[in-house]
């Protein structure tokens, strides 16, 4: 059987260009966010499948990539269920595996810790555009602090890192779970009919009202808890003065605190931000994951029609863990997602040395070879990046490809030249 060269379908392989501006971006993000003081740690990319399947994960939860018993322990003559197959998976995010973390290591951690993750995870997803089954994510999250200084810093970190890449033309929407519910109640859904109205409402920006209202009809919905709920979202502006008239018109549905926290945070971001960004209140948004259960925020871009970062409070994630409630917020970033925008874009990453490289002569005797082997050793302790490399035939089509590699300095070795450099 031939064997295949292409890799499995929405796995990439990465071609030196594209990991030059991954490794730029990766070192960048450290950077950045280390001088908002988080710190990098790391996790297995396989977890237990018990974490992995514990209903927090929503819809990622059916993309798991589950990993079968070994040795003994897998009998597929004798199993009954899925569970009797596989016991543990490849995480298909960063979060969860970093709420196990934290249960594990809490006492041996600064309180609250700012944690830095960047990884691969894997979804048995549909690849398109952007979308693939194995990627990188990079997130920053705020563990043990409940008020809302950890949103302020983790939009302003990730809104910096943004800018340093000069992209301006973005948008950071910001809404709370809280809100969606005090709506939903104040409009006269029952509470186990939120999750379900909220995917629903979720589809805003892609059907129009004229869609979300269709189908929540369809769906049973009375026509007066549907007026009543989509007649609030024609009349909310997306800043503090729709929060404030949220604030009055939902009356004992929305706690004071929830609707100040908002102010504050946008008042706030918008006196410290770095660099210029739209942001805005956005009371349809509604981030898929069910572990959400307060602030919750995404960054849109102009340039690529969608979602480049995202996150939000999940208080309750790491009481599953420890059986206490820990207060936790994070912002994840869409890596693949601005790879992708740099590349379209012609980006090159910026070069951080010289690069020289030393062309030999086909005959270019011993001695020659160890001056050139010596010029480089000196050349590498001097911070240059350099390549030794036999000269081609071609020689001047090898220098092309050279220079657009950015090779600034191309030296030739010959042997009536080498005892001269």
């Amino acid at each position: 059987m031939a064997l295949k060269k292409k890799p499995v379908t929405g796995m990439n392989d990465r071609m030196p260009r594209e990991m030059e501006i991954r490794d730029y971006l990766i070192q960048l993000i450290k950077d950045t966010y280390k001088t908002y003081g988080f710190q990098s740690i790391e996790t297995p990319c396989v977890e237990h499948i018990e974490n992995l399947c514990s209903k927090q994960g929503g819809d990622n939860e059916k993309l798991i990539f589950k990993i079968m018993k070994r040795g003994e322990k897998l009998r597929i003559a004798e199993a009954k269920e899925e569970k009797d197959l596989a016991d543990s998976g490849l995480r298909y995010d960063l979060t969860l595996p970093l709420a196990r973390y934290y249960a594990n290591h809490a006492n041996e951690l600064p309180s609250p810790f700012k944690a830095l993750q960047i990884g691969n995870v894997w979804r048995a997803d549909r690849p398109q555009k952007g979308r693939f089954r194995q990627f990188m994510q990079c997130d920053i999250d705020i563990l043990g602090e409940a008020g809302i200084l950890s949103e302020i810093e983790l939009i302003l970190a990730t809104t910096a890192m943004l800018g340093k890449l000069n992209f301006r033309n973005f948008t950071v929407c910001i809404n709370d779970r809280n809100i969606l519910k005090a709506m939903a109640a104040y409009s006269g859904f029952r509470e186990e009919d939120y999750d379900e109205v909220f995917v629903i409402l979720d589809k805003m920006d892609k059907i129009g009202k004229k869609g979300v209202e269709s189908e929540l009809l369809e769906l049973g919905y009375s026509r007066k808890n549907v007026d009543s709920y989509l007649g609030l979202f024609e009349v909310i502006s997306p800043d503090i003065s729709g929060i404030r008239y949220l604030k009055e018109k939902l009356g004992g549905y929305l706690r004071d605190e929830t609707a100040e926290g908002m102010e504050l945070i946008l008042s706030s971001v918008e006196a410290a931000r770095e660099y210029e960004f739209q942001l805005k209140f956005a009371p349809t948004l509604v981030r898929g994951q069910s572990y959400y259960t307060g602030t919750i925020f995404e960054v849109t871009m102009d340039d690529f029609g969608g979602s480049v970062a995202g996150g939000g409070r999940y208080d309750k994630m790491i009481g599953k863990f420890t059986g206490q409630d820990t207060p936790a917020c994070g912002f994840s970033i869409g890596f693949e997602r601005i790879v992708m925008l740099l590349l379209e874009n012609g980006f090159k990453a910026p070069e951080r040395r010289l690069k020289r490289a030393y062309l030999l002569e086909k005959n270019l005797p011993g001695e020659g070879i160890l001056k050139v082997m010596s010029l480089a050793k000196e050349d590498r302790e001097a911070g240059k990046q350099v390549l030794v490399v036999n000269m081609k035939k071609n020689k001047k089509f090898q220098k092309e490809q050279l220079t657009a590699e950015g090779y600034e300095e191309i030296i030739d070795c010959y042997a009536d030249s080498v005892g001269q450099m």
